[in-house]
């Protein structure tokens, strides 16, 4: 009897715009926006205790009404917050050789630029959201079926 695992494909990310992104439509009109994004990891190497960086570069995809909105408010640069899955694709290059290519299709995409006002504002606002979510977890605990 074979074993089914449940399958979850998920990924949120921050990081900031390493280029100004690339618009496109397909045939069919729809709006595709790409860019790269890069993701810093501080960490301490325990041997030496002195601290590194680390930063990861990740491809990114954004389609629909969503691209059209990148046009408008995103640039190089940018700080942003990503939620979205991972896709695969294969193609074949000017040289004939066949590559693979990993990147984020974005579900979700947040500016984190905000001036000083708004992040005040912002952070009031976030932490009133998140404590209502909690409680609302913590009230249903009793209808989970585990």
């Amino acid at each position: 009897m074979a074993i089914r695992i449940p399958s979850q494909n998920q990924v949120i990310i921050t990081g900031r715009l390493t280029r100004d992104p690339e618009f496109r439509a397909t045939q069919k009109g729809t709006s595709v926006c790409f860019f790269d994004i890069a993701s810093n990891r501080r960490y301490k190497v325990p041997t030496t205790g002195e601290w590194k960086e680390e930063t990861t570069y990740v491809p990114v995809v954004v389609w629909g009404p969503a691209a059209d909105r990148c046009r408008e408010k995103i640039k190089r640069g940018s700080p942003v917050y990503i939620e979205g899955r991972l896709s695969q694709s294969e193609y074949t290059d000017k040289d004939g050789n066949k590559v693979k290519r990993l990147r984020v299709v974005a579900n979700r995409l947040q500016i984190l630029e905000v001036s000083d006002a708004q992040s005040e504002v912002n952070d009031a606002v976030l932490n009133d959201e998140v404590s209502e979510d909690i409680e609302k977890v913590v009230e249903g605990d009793e209808e989970i079926p585990f």
